[in-house]
């Protein structure tokens, strides 16, 4: 199956690179280096520790074990991959240059060997579960141990593993499952993993550090914004999800006039679309463009890249957006870090154990529809002392399942330095 896999691959690369092309219209970044997808680069390594993490979701929720990684071992490369060029610009705004950023190559035998031979990692850590079979395969050809941390598995996601027949091929090519908890363990077992081989450790997304000039950056912004309205943020909305929050705002600024929506569509293709929508209706200021927001200014879209903590800092309740269409949502710890009480839709399957943690702690709200998102935040808006006590009960959350760091850490400390045994 996996030879069948790699000829359908190869007969739909033009198209894949013609899809390329077509994103570059919006973005030149589309279409710098091709040669990388086929696994050719303008480096070569004689070692080096390699991260994959696919986007810029990931990538944030990397950063405290690429933090990590670089403080134990300063004298190895580190390699970090992603799939998407917004994932590449996060790398860079995070890192800068103590890390090496490589697109990871199409899942091609060729390409996915030659950039093993390129790269010489000395261990593969695949963050939350971007699996690729050539690509499992090349490692295990090349006998670099591979290891899926903060490793999670929907439902959703299990339902389609189950109807590849070489899936559970991919499992027996991976050292060690650290999953973020043990319903994700249960499916990555019955999926064919070795219950020897999975361990749950909860998710580093919980070990996030905040920058320490956040707090300040944040209250320059909040005076910059109006510091004696109420601002709530939509972070991370998709297709079909603006509509509805700018409806929603509409009707809370019939009873609360002076509040401000902060808009953070999640991918920047669409920003100038999502700013069109916004005009329509209300006074809009861009970040990009450094508008100034003003009274009258009733959206603030913040079409910039790297900033959604700064955007929650400066706003006293957040929505989390890919929750009112069935994309499954985005990571609410970071809102919850900050202390701010953290509104989100029915579609939760990619955070389901983080989610009902927030819930069972009274520290988020799962809202069905613009109706009931509306009275929330009528709410929340007419009460500072319920808004409060919400976002206390979010950090506390957080707070109190901080670890997996430490224990994802270790789990893979014997692939890179063997002397601590394991």
């Amino acid at each position: 199956m996996r030879y069948l896999y790699s000829f359908l691959f190869y007969l739909a690369l033009p198209f894949v690179f013609l899809r390329l092309l077509w994103r570059s219209r919006r973005s030149a970044a589309y279409r710098r280096r091709w040669p990388e997808r086929l696994g050719f680069y303008p480096f070569t390594l004689q070692q080096c520790i390699w991260v994959h993490a696919v986007s810029v979701g990931e990538t944030i929720a990397a950063k405290p074990l690429i933090e990590g990684l670089l403080a134990r071992y300063p004298s190895i490369p580190i390699v970090v991959t992603t799939m998407t060029v917004t994932g590449a610009a996060q790398v860079e705004k995070l890192f800068g240059q103590r890390v090496r950023h490589a697109y990871i190559p199409y899942d091609l035998p060729d390409a996915t060997a030659r950039f093993l031979r390129r790269i010489r990692p000395i261990v593969g850590v695949i963050m939350e579960t971007e699996l690729w079979p050539n690509l499992l395969n090349a490692c295990q050809q090349q006998q670099v141990p591979v290891y899926l941390l903060n490793a999670r598995l929907s439902e959703q996601s299990a339902r389609g593993y189950q109807r590849i027949r070489f899936a559970h091929h991919m499992f027996d090519q991976i050292k060690c499952i650290a999953a973020h908890g043990q319903a994700d363990a249960e499916r990555f077992i019955a999926l064919g993993a070795d219950p020897k081989r999975v361990v749950v450790t909860g998710s580093i997304k919980f070990d996030l550090q905040l920058p320490a000039d956040l707090m300040l950056a944040s209250e320059r912004l909040r005076e910059q914004l109006g510091k004696d309205r109420f601002i709530w943020v939509a972070a991370s909305t998709h297709a079909g999800e603006e509509e509805k929050v700018l409806a929603v705002h509409q009707a809370l600024r019939e009873k609360y006039p002076h509040s401000l929506l902060v808009l953070v569509p999640r991918h920047p293709e669409r920003f100038d679309a999502v700013a069109k929508m916004c005009e329509q209706s209300f006074v809009t200021a861009r970040r990009s463009q450094s508008n100034a927001c003003t009274p009258d200014t009733a959206v603030y879209l913040a079409d910039t890249m790297g900033e959604l903590m700064l955007m929650y800092g400066a706003s006293e309740v957040a929505f989390i957006g890919g929750s009112f269409v069935p994309t499954g949502g985005h990571n609410m710890l970071e809102p919850a870090a900050l202390a701010k009480p953290v509104l989100t839709g029915p579609h939760l399957f990619n955070f389901a154990e983080i989610s009902q943690l927030l819930q069972s702690s009274n520290a988020m709200t799962v809202v069905q529809d613009e109706a009931a998102l509306i009275q929330q935040l009528l709410l929340l808006a007419n009460d500072t002392a319920i808004r409060t006590q919400m976002g206390l009960r979010a950090k506390a959350v957080v707070d109190a399942n901080r670890g997996a760091l430490a224990k994802q850490l270790s789990i893979i400390e014997h692939s890179i330095d063997p002397s601590t045994g394991a």
